[in-house]
């Protein structure tokens, strides 16, 4: 059980490069490596699973008592993002209207299941990192087509029973369990299942990212100045959203474990869902800025975790609270 435990810890501190190499292996072989895409909903599930069984009911009724860190964090990610990457990408790109639709489209779509993971592993807040997803999931139905008619003038039809059926699957569901049986052992499961089955869930988020850098290789392979450009965009526009969440939440004066979870949720996209929106409403075009960010979500996701550690030690050292519930 030891090795087991270090195998997850050493997955879990080593992602900044874990991260790249599958991306780089999925981009190399990704007729193999595709095959896992049957098993992504059951992999995000069990993520979901293990990532809530550090919950409790009482303080997600707490997220839905005060939720002004849920709303603030949705309004950036749903309102702000798009609006700042319509902005930048048309006066960028402005000659290529696929290109722009593409990158409006890559932050319109929900926060990222897979933002729970890194939050679980940095000491974040479970319940408004879950509530957050939950409600952005939900709602992407609606607020995808808004978005896209607002800034765009498209007019897209979402498949909304469809999507929120996957997300029930991949998120409410699991959560809903893992936070049941935590409640219901009196916080056994988060001491002794949690830690037993995290090596487990790392193991999984690594096979979600493999699986997911397998769309990007067609795209890798056929680059050109102007592709490159956009693939520049969308890091250094992705690595602003991460920023943008830790900067809005630093300033509020958040406890630190709201920091990681509005780090997360404002900077981690549901590339997935949006890879499959546009194949099925746009052309072609349109899929690279969108896919291209599975290059660097992750690594940025790790980065950013190596930073929020340093945080996390200088509170430490300055006896700073890093739980809401100790700052409330």
């Amino acid at each position: 059980m030891d090795a087991w435990k270090r195998l997850g810890g050493f997955i879990g501190s080593h992602m900044a490069f874990v991260s790249p190499a599958c991306v780089v292996l999925g981009v190399l072989f990704p007729g193999q490596l595709s095959q896992i895409k049957p098993a992504v909903t059951a992999l995000f599930a069990f993520m979901t699973f293990q990532s809530s069984l550090s919950n409790t009911f009482s303080n997600l009724a707490r997220t839905l008592r005060h939720p002004t860190p849920m709303v603030a964090t949705l309004a950036l990610s749903t309102v702000v993002m798009p609006c700042v990457a319509f902005a930048l990408a048309t006066a960028l790109f402005g000659s290529s209207p696929s290109l722009v639709c593409g990158i409006v489209l890559e932050y319109s779509v929900p926060v990222a299941v897979v933002s729970a993971m890194w939050v679980n592993m940095l000491g974040g807040d479970p319940s408004l990192t879950l509530a957050t997803v939950l409600v952005s999931t939900v709602a992407a139905p609606l607020t995808i087509p808004l978005t896209l008619h607002a800034l765009l003038g498209q007019t897209v039809e979402v498949d909304a029973a469809r999507m929120v059926g996957e997300m029930a699957v991949s998120i409410a569901l699991p959560a809903l369990a893992g936070t049941a049986l935590n409640d219901a052992t009196r916080g056994r499961a988060a001491r002794e299942l949690s830690p037993a089955i995290a090596p487990a869930a790392k193991i999984a988020l690594v096979l979600v990212i493999l699986c997911n850098s397998t769309g990007v290789a067609p795209y890798v392979r056929a680059l050109t100045p102007r592709l490159v450009a956009v693939a520049a965009f969308i890091c250094a526009f992705a690595a602003c959203g991460y920023a943008l969440g830790l900067a809005v939440a630093r300033a509020a004066r958040l406890p630190h474990d709201r920091q990681v979870s509005m780090t997360y949720l404002v900077g981690m996209r549901n590339i997935s869902a949006g890879a499959v929106i546009a194949g099925e409403y746009f052309p072609g075009e349109v899929m690279f800025p969108v896919v291209i960010g599975t290059l660097f979500q992750q690594v940025l996701a790790a980065g950013f975790g190596s930073l929020l550690r340093r945080l996390a030690r200088g509170r430490a050292a300055t006896g700073e609270p890093g739980r809401g519930g100790t700052a409330e």
